[in-house]
């Protein structure tokens, strides 16, 4: 009796194993398209920035002599890269934060229902549809010691002329001043959608019971707002330690390589130097420090995350 039915059903079982491959064959024929992609552009480089940094290389970037470590050791060792290294934890010490909390304020204004409030979304968004080229030509006039509008301001106040791209104290920050401003339209959009979505009735029994509007801000607003918080702070920083085209346009890594982030040194060495070993060392080592501060990040701050 139990053969029989085992025979009966095993021809569906069969039916149902053919299904479920042919719908796996199908789900990857649907992924192959994205996955050669992948393959081409971002697994194959990196597989290839990988090698290179375990030889030494000719100035076509062909590899010539195997050196296992070297490459590592000699940049952990070197007072360039370890300034460039310094160069980039500032520059992200600068920007994220600054960045985050200047689109919050604007976009907590902006969710206000005010108005002609649009207007003002449409000023705080526009520096999303800005190249970072553009961009950064119009912080080059701005910085401009002898036309520049910050330094004509600061005539009126009997201040001198501040060589903001040339002084190696303050051009880190004045780049970073520059991203900061660029990173504000993409972020305001985030959180501003991030405020749309929040459920009103919250705040109308907070309304009821007479709570304040900064209370209702530190209980409500932020903790419902947490993951996309947590989500533009993620972006930004993987975005601010692969900073370059601002780099690029303003100071070149300059003065006296304040502003020589590794993104740049990478470059310059590849593309200026052609020591196209030392620099996919340095993408490697900048790989590894990306992926532990992102997974430290989901380790601890995903912690004070609320999902609704």
């Amino acid at each position: 009796m139990n053969t029989s039915l085992s025979m009966k059903s095993s021809p569906s079982v069969l039916i149902r194993r053919k299904r479920a491959i042919w719908a796996m064959l199908e789900g990857m024929a649907y992924l192959l398209p994205s996955l050669i992609l992948f393959s081409i552009f971002l697994f194959y480089p990196m597989l290839r920035t990988l090698y290179l940094s375990f030889y030494a290389t000719d100035h076509q970037g062909n590899p010539v002599q195997f050196v296992g470590i070297e490459n590592f050791v000699y940049l952990l060792k070197d007072a360039n890269f370890l300034q460039s290294a310094k160069a980039t934890l500032l520059f992200v010490c600068y920007t994220v934060p600054a960045s985050v909390i200047l689109a919050l304020c604007l976009a907590l204004m902006a969710n206000e229902k005010l108005k002609g409030i649009g207007l003002f979304r449409t000023f705080f968004s526009s520096t999303m549809g800005m190249s970072v080229a553009a961009s950064s030509v119009i912080w080059m006039f701005i910085y401009n010691p002898s036309i520049g509008i910050i330094n004509k301001v600061l005539s009126l106040f009997g201040i001198s002329d501040v060589q903001w791209l040339l002084d190696p104290n303050i051009a880190l920050i004045s780049v970073a001043i520059s991203t900061i401003w660029m990173n504000t339209g993409f972020t305001f959009l985030v959180l501003l959608g991030g405020l749309q979505n929040l459920d009103s009735s919250l705040y109308e029994s907070a309304r009821i019971a007479g709570v304040g509007y900064w209370y209702q801000l530190h209980k409500v607003t932020l903790p419902l707002l947490s993951p996309t918080l947590f989500f533009v702070t993620t972006v930004l920083l993987i975005h601010s330690f692969q900073t370059f085209g601002q780099i690029d346009m303003l100071t070149k890594g300059g003065p006296m390589d304040a502003t020589n982030v590794i993104v740049y040194s990478i470059y310059r060495d590849a593309f200026i130097n052609y020591n196209f070993g030392s620099a996919s060392a340095q993408a490697v080592l900048l790989f590894f420090a990306v992926l532990v501060v992102t997974v430290l990040q989901f380790k601890f701050a995903e912690r004070k995350v609320h999902y609704q």
